[in-house]
């Protein structure tokens, strides 16, 4: 299997979710659009083949080689990706790593990267502490709905970029579009959720205890590259923005992910080509190849 694979998304319709995402998947009868799990082999969502039943899942488990040398040393399929519209904020919350999520969920954690799609005017969110605080003082601002008092609230811009390694306390605030590259993991402890209730009237679960045992109490870590367009480059994934004509190539040591962020590009590959626009997300196989891109586009590029 050496072609690239064009996919259409799993939804949530989580209760802060809203309307941007409806334009581009009208056929969505999920209302709110919270998240389109674009690239997602993960059983809360799998992503399928555009025109098809066949999900992503399935052709990974009957072609394994399809994830590279790199994917193989995984013992799940590494990244989900997804589109985020948060009309409303969302809680505050953090993940577990590797080995805490391992031995208390039956699941691996999650390092994850935000790139902003779009946002409102003065829109904000929440990215670690002020200052290191203890775990008591983490407790106390829990129990007395004081604990954004403490957290670094950061405006953002179209393209933005954050990267929150697990254990990172974070929230995103409402009025923002975001593209979010993860772990391929679904857990998630709400700390904070400004009093909300759910579809069934009842209060949200908060998971205060495990997140007392896994946030990182301090400032979230700076992380730079020196590369601008090299977003972020981790254990568990590396996004590249790409834009204007760009050859590439997808060895055999990681398949590739293209998501369009802005405008719409043509991918042309071995043998043929494919039509990109906005939101497209595209799975190229490990060592498929070169490939190249035209047009007037804003890509992300995303392996392992």
């Amino acid at each position: 299997m050496k072609q690239p694979i064009k996919l259409y998304p799993a939804f949530q319709d989580y209760l802060w979710g809203g309307t941007h995402l409806k334009a581009t998947y009208p056929a969505c009868d999920k209302s709110p659009i919270a998240e389109a799990w674009v690239l997602s082999c993960h059983p809360d969502g799998d992503s399928t083949v555009v025109g098809e039943t066949t999900t992503l899942a399935q052709i990974v488990a009957q072609n394994p080689e399809i994830v590279g040398t790199k994917g193989a040393k995984f013992p799940f399929f590494p990244i989900l990706i997804k589109l985020i519209d948060a009309e409303k904020s969302l809680s505050v919350q953090v993940h577990p790593d590797d080995a805490y999520a391992l031995a208390n969920e039956n699941s691996f954690g999650k390092t994850e990267m935000w790139y902003v799609l779009d946002c409102k005017p003065n829109a904000k969110l929440y990215y670690g502490f002020e200052r290191d605080i203890t775990k008591e003082e983490f407790a106390a601002r829990i129990a007395d709905n004081t604990l954004t008092d403490v957290l670094k609230a950061v405006p953002v811009k179209k393209g933005d970029v954050f990267f929150i390694p697990a254990g990172t306390i974070h929230a995103i605030g409402e009025g923002m579009l975001i593209a979010e590259i993860q772990q391929n993991s679904n857990t998630t402890y709400r700390v904070y959720d400004y009093g909300r209730v759910g579809a069934d009237g009842k209060p949200r679960a908060l998971h205060i205890d495990k997140a007392l045992a896994v946030t990182d109490l301090c400032p979230a870590p700076a992380y730079e590259n020196a590369d601008p367009d090299v977003l972020a480059d981790c254990e568990y994934f590396t996004v590249k923005r790409r834009s204007a004509s760009y050859d590439g190539v997808v060895g055999e040591d990681s398949f590739t992910a293209l998501l369009v962020v802005d405008g719409s590009a043509t991918l042309r590959y071995n043998s043929g080509e494919m039509a990109l626009n906005q939101y497209d997300c595209v799975f190229m196989p490990a060592d498929m190849g070169e490939f190249t891109l035209a047009g007037n586009f804003e890509i992300l590029e995303i392996g392992v």
